[in-house]
């Protein structure tokens, strides 16, 4: 018996090496021979033989060389992971580089070891990935019953930068989680220069970048490690450090996150990026409700339609997507029933302008719902956040329902520009 992490571990963990190298393979195995609590069960000389291995030894954790002739590591990888999920794949590579680590997490890989190693680096790595494995299956094959929150997943999208999409979706999540004292969770998904962990204040190297690296073994008790708590109770998980770090981020990362978040939370709020990549898809598509935020200026509201119309394209249902007007002022000249009119759809809510109430709370990394309780754009968050609460309940308002908005005559109006756009 032996322990790792805390944890007490007693049985045999089951090994097959994969490399077309026979002197690889015999070096690793001379190695593992060394410890009692490992059993080296088969070996592999291309990605075929390693595919076959899986399905006749049912191994534990597969040692998986990148470059092998016949069938490839990745691929080999990519197929057991399909196949038997439960195998933990440790990829093994004299190329060290960043894209190898890439295809192997995407693949299905819970681990990356880089040629030449040691044999405590090596007899670690197995170590930690086994146990990682079995709290998966501790948590997977636990028959006490759960609840199922079953949570309201909004995403904040806007088609423009600067349209305070962070700023709606951070104070919209402490406006939820000061309403309804439940557990709501904040999603930073601008993966390139997300914000978030700004305006809460929050540092962690724990963000969405190094989630993914161990995707595969994600259960509540791991994904909790990875969410960080904030003073209001939301918790959250923040974007990459560096933009060169989304690339590790895919689609399916997205789905398995907000799979595992939809059973933990009962509000997932995500900040997302002003585009439709395959990973900003992955979560709109997932959501119940989107924001879909623009401000009253020409660029925000071409661009409005044009997003809108994409969504149109993706036959997202009308009552999914709400449109919100952020920095709402009429003293520029443009109305709200202007908007409406160019735009062809009707204004879900519409959030005052208040530069200084703002700034402040991006400057003090404090949402302004906690601290400017009586300011009109407090009052405009926590309306949104009760609307939300009661579609989520399924009842209807009866305050705070959206005020009629009087027609305007549009002749010669500065819409002009934008409807001529359209045709």
């Amino acid at each position: 018996m032996w322990f790792s992490g805390g944890v007490l571990m007693d049985s045999i963990i089951r090994v097959v090496i994969a490399d077309d190298s026979k002197d690889a393979r015999d070096s690793i195995k001379s190695m593992l021979e060394l410890e009692k609590m490992i059993e080296v069960v088969g070996e592999a000389g291309n990605g075929i033989e390693a595919v076959q291995l899986a399905r006749e030894t049912l191994p534990d954790i597969i040692l998986m060389d990148i470059n092998m002739p016949v069938k490839d590591g990745i691929s080999a990888t990519e197929e057991i992971n399909v196949d038997f999920p439960e195998i933990a794949i440790i990829m093994i590579s004299v190329q060290n580089e960043r894209e190898y680590l890439r295809k192997a997490m995407v693949a299905g890989a819970r681990e990356f070891v880089a040629k030449p190693f040691s044999y405590d680096d090596l007899l670690n790595t197995i170590k930690k990935t086994y146990e990682l494995e079995l709290k998966r299956r501790k948590k997977s094959s636990d028959s006490k019953a759960e609840e199922e929150l079953n949570a309201k997943i909004i995403s904040v999208y806007s088609s423009k930068g600067g349209s305070g999409k962070t700023t709606i979706a951070t104070n919209l999540a402490v406006s939820l989680a000061k309403q309804t004292k439940k557990r709501v969770a904040l999603i930073d998904l601008d993966l390139l220069f997300g914000n978030v962990s700004v305006h809460m204040n929050i540092t962690s190297k724990n963000n969405i970048a190094e989630l993914v690296k161990v995707i595969n073994s994600l259960d509540d008790e791991l994904l909790d490690d990875f969410l960080m708590p904030h003073i209001s109770g939301v918790r959250v998980l923040t974007a990459p450090i560096k933009p060169e770090y989304s690339e590790y981020i895919n689609e399916q990362h997205v789905k398995t996150l907000l799979s595992y978040l939809k059973k933990s939370y009962h509000y997932v709020i995500i900040d997302t990026c002003s585009n439709f990549a395959e990973t900003t898809l992955a979560a709109l598509d997932a959501s119940e409700k989107i924001l879909y935020l623009s401000t009253l200026d020409l660029p925000s509201i071409k661009n409005a339609i044009s997003g809108l119309e994409v969504m149109e394209t993706l036959n997202y249902d009308k009552t999914k997507v709400h449109v919100v007007i952020n920095k709402a002022t009429e003293i520029y000249g443009v109305k709200l029933e202007d908007f409406e009119k160019t735009v062809g759809t009707e204004i879900w809510a519409a959030v005052p302008e208040d530069y200084n109430t703002v700034i402040r709370s991006h400057n003090k990394g404090l949402p302004f719902v906690m601290t400017r309780t009586k300011s009109p754009v407090q009052k405009s968050l926590d309306d949104m956040g009760s609307r939300l609460i009661a579609e989520k309940k399924g009842e209807s308002l009866k305050n705070g329902e959206k005020k009629e908005i009087k027609k305007v005559n549009l002749k010669k109006s500065f819409f002009g520009k934008v409807l001529e756009m359209r045709s």
